[in-house]
């Protein structure tokens, strides 16, 4: 088990302080707690991480708050997976020019180039 913990089904005026004190109960040490924003509003996402000293902590935390209501909302628990790379980027998706959605008939009306 690792000690960052994923943290959903917040609501929107869920603050880190107020997250860290909610993991720090029974004495756990919390490392960092990370509200996720969105990138263009700048709004919480519903989300964040909570990093806890220990796995043993990550375990309590997760055992103890798992369903527990904050706000108004249950909230979800559970040890954080590792991103996942993301593929593509860029413009066009990586698809080259003779892969298009045309049916390599150049996707002119009259046919061809």
């Amino acid at each position: 088990m690792g000690t960052r913990l994923y943290v959903g089904n917040l609501s929107y005026n869920v603050t880190e302080p107020e997250l860290k004190d909610v993991f720090s109960e029974n004495g756990r040490n919390v490392k960092e707690v990370k509200v996720v924003l969105d990138r263009d509003t700048g709004r919480p996402r519903g989300f964040a991480f909570v990093e806890m000293t220990t796995d043993a902590e990550a375990a309590s935390a997760i055992e103890t708050l798992n369903g527990r209501e904050i706000q108004g909302r249950p909230i979800n628990v559970s040890e954080a997976r590792e991103r996942t790379p993301r593929g593509g980027g860029g413009f066009g998706g990586g698809r080259g020019r003779d892969h298009g959605d045309h049916g390599g008939r150049g996707g002119r009306r009259g046919g061809g180039w």
